[in-house]
């Protein structure tokens, strides 16, 4: 089972000096800058979403949290810097599944999901399946039956052939004999301009707020969501599982916040504390987006378990 740091006594870095502060971390943590690592570049939702909590938690925690950019080796560069950096809580990272699980899944990264510390959900950015405007697809049904029809015909487009979203729709072909042509590009923007300009028919693709706002404006139709249930935010648009696709609810994204393996637990029950804290005001929520901060908070065990989920998943995929 996956390595999981279970909550210490301790509410916070607070007032109990009984405890043993030879420990790394200790109990006057923080005492130094925190540095918190986003594995991709800036202006993204990932960075939008470390940096909103990140100021929050230098106001939390007291001491200054310096957000550093570390794009590269599809997370592996900035994730190799968190699992080797001391365990005293003062280098921590965003994380995702895609980070942690399908990068040393496909890679020889040098690492594995074991060699973090979860510590709580930042935020969770589902997926849509989602066709332009002058599309002759008007509903999922019918893009799968066209797939089905002719499989390879329908070109979707992924933000890379190894993210979450490019692996569900090969096991969309896998375990549901539904086979389309997988296109990648590098993100969001790309993926946006082929779908707008008619070189894919379809893209599946992290509903960010830019996304959102294609799909307000009409330009984007969304077919189908990657989430367990309907969207509050998308009420008319069925789920995978809604359409008879058991299982294809991994192709969202879940930010996590992380540190490196082996932090003493009260370092990660103030980090839960303060984090939960945070992603309870309103300005961190508005900030981030109030859809995709979870209504319920989601600490190091739930972290935890999404990792877990996905591996048990992916692993007989890509292993």
């Amino acid at each position: 089972m996956f390595l999981l740091v279970a909550a210490g006594v301790l509410a916070g870095c607070g007032d109990d000096d009984g405890g043993d502060s030879s420990v790394a971390g200790g109990s006057d943590y923080p005492s130094e800058d925190i540095r918190l690592l986003v594995p991709y570049g800036a202006g993204g939702p990932t960075d939008l979403t470390t940096r909103t909590v990140g100021s929050c938690l230098e106001s939390e925690l007291g001491e200054t949290v310096i957000v550093e950019n570390l794009p590269g080796g599809s997370g592996a560069l900035a994730t190799t810097d968190l699992v080797s950096a001391e365990p005293d809580g003062h280098t921590l990272s965003l994380i995702t599944a895609g980070t942690m699980v399908l990068t040393p899944l496909a890679n020889e990264v040098g690492y594995t999901y074991e060699d973090i510390t979860p510590i709580g959900v930042m935020a969770e950015v589902p997926s849509v399946l989602a066709v332009g405007e002058d599309s002759p697809y008007a509903s999922a049904e019918e893009l799968m039956e066209a797939a089905e029809a002719a499989p390879g015909t329908v070109n979707v487009g992924v933000p890379g052939a190894s993210t979450p979203q490019g692996i569900e729709l090969q096991r969309l072909a896998d375990e549901h004999d539904v086979e389309v042509t997988v296109i990648p590009f590098d993100g969001n923007a790309e993926m946006t301009a082929a779908l707008l300009g008619g070189n894919v028919d379809a893209v599946l693709i992290n509903a960010s707020t830019d996304v959102v706002e294609n799909i307000d404006a009409g330009r984007f139709v969304p077919l189908v969501t990657s989430s367990e249930e309907r969207l509050d935010w998308l009420p008319d648009v069925p789920t995978f599982t809604e359409l008879g696709f058991e299982g294809l609810t991994l192709s969202g994204s879940t930010f996590g916040l992380a540190g490196p393996a082996g932090l003493p637990d009260d370092v990660v029950t103030t980090l839960e504390d303060t984090l939960q804290t945070c992603l309870e005001q309103d300005e961190v929520r508005e900030r981030i987006g109030q859809e995709y901060v979870p209504e319920e908070f989601a600490g190091a065990d739930e972290l935890a378990e999404v990792l877990e989920d996905t591996q048990q998943v992916y692993e007989p995929i890509l292993g």
